[in-house]
């Protein structure tokens, strides 16, 4: 695995070679992530990359090129998809990793939107799901087309895909075009029970790949064979307003007809209204308490003002919108021991050697195997049967 980018800010040759380094490693991650399904290392250690870049970026202005991972969202198309151009761009999010950068994020908005700390701001809190973003468009009530995010200009064409999902026709007479935007997932029962049904070599690493995987399929059978779910968190293009809120935008797309995370399960972790950063760092809190009680994985909240006309006063910057955040949960370790190594044979003939662990519970999931990819790092770390290991997990991968 690659070692944690450091924080010193060195002269400005060494940041141009830095930022280079830096950005190639960061396109190769994101196309193993969203091309592949195979990502090689946790989000924790993408994010810690991706700060680095935004770090040296910021300090060294003149060296940000238009390419920069930091303008860029997701990776481009597979090949084997037709493309589909967004009508609007599918956009990623800024990240926060602590209380302190949420309660920095919500002083940007207010001093944007030109409001004193003691001003009534609303926002809505909601889970961030680990699975495969869509869009899907919809014609007088009938779905017509979907995409993946792709870079977030163009995606790749998975409508016969996501008709296996997704309502077909919707109810309670929606605009004329309508476009939602989604997650796709795989719960954890559904996981377990889709791996029990697979041999050892083709089992899928976690939900997200599974459900990636699921979706991305050329075959749309296979795609039907598969449990998947979705819950639908927002929209692109539409013909009419649906609400002056988000939370009314999202309770009118449930009208229609869609899953939503408006009470969608019982615990934490609904799509709830809330009055101050406090509140969004409570619940924050709450769920990452109960997250292992969840049925799917969540790697984070996302915050968002909730007025609309605030929404578009705030605007985007390259990649992101201001008005929205994610709040990353953290990493999560446990120590066990190492009971055997195995040698696992893929289908195509690779060998990758498996660690058999005392089990072990990290972030509410019992661990008992570890694949160990990297084997340079392996025999630098010497590990052996009997050593004592620190497992982590990080955004539920």
């Amino acid at each position: 695995m690659p070692a944690s980018p450091p924080s010193r800010l060195p002269a400005h040759d060494e940041a141009a070679r830095e930022i280079a380094q830096l950005s190639a490693e960061i396109r190769a991650h994101d196309a193993r992530y969203y091309q592949q399904d195979a990502p090689s290392i946790s989000d924790a250690q993408y994010d810690a990359l991706r700060r680095r870049l935004e770090v040296l970026e910021r300090q060294f202005p003149d060296l940000v090129t238009p390419d920069s991972p930091t303008r860029k969202v997701g990776a481009a198309p597979a090949e084997g998809f037709g493309k589909l151009r967004h009508s609007t761009p599918m956009l990623s999010l800024d990240n926060a990793f602590s209380a302190e950068d949420v309660r920095e994020w919500d002083a940007r908005v207010r001093d944007y939107l030109k409001l004193a700390a003691e001003d009534e701001l609303a926002y809505v809190s909601e889970p961030k799901i680990d699975g495969l973003s869509f869009t899907a468009r919809y014609e007088n009530g009938r779905l017509v087309q979907g995409a993946t995010r792709g870079d977030g200009e163009v995606g790749e064409d998975i409508t016969a895909n996501l008709s296996t999902i997704l309502p077909l026709t919707l109810q309670n007479h929606p605009p004329s075009v309508l476009e939602v935007r989604g997650e796709v997932y795989m719960s954890h029962a559904d996981f377990a029970a889709l791996n029990a049904g697979r041999p050892e070599g083709e089992k899928f690493a976690n939900p997200r790949n599974a459900a990636a995987g699921s979706l991305r399929q050329l075959d749309p059978e296979i795609t039907r064979a598969r449990a998947l779910s979705y819950f639908v968190y927002g929209w692109g293009e539409v013909s009419a307003a649906l609400a002056d809120t988000q939370y009314a935008c999202i309770a009118q797309l449930r009208r229609f007809g869609f899953r939503v995370l408006i009470a969608a399960h019982d615990g934490a972790g609904s799509l709830l209204q809330l009055s101050s950063v406090a509140a969004l760092i409570q619940e924050y809190e709450a769920v990452q308490q109960h997250r292992a009680q969840l049925p799917f994985d969540i790697d984070g909240m996302v915050y968002k003002v909730d007025r609309l006309d605030y929404q578009a006063r705030l605007g985007f910057k390259a990649r992101s919108p201001r008005w929205a955040i994610a709040h990353k949960f953290p990493a999560e370790q446990a120590v066990t021991t190492v009971e055997a190594i195995e040698i696992q044979v893929g289908r195509t003939g690779a060998l990758t050697p498996v660690a058999r662990l005392t089990p072990i519970t990290v972030g509410g999931v019992v661990v008992s195997n570890a694949t160990l990819h990297n084997e340079d790092e392996i025999v630098r770390k010497d590990v052996r049967v009997g050593d004592r290991v620190i497992i982590q997990r990080a955004g539920d991968v």
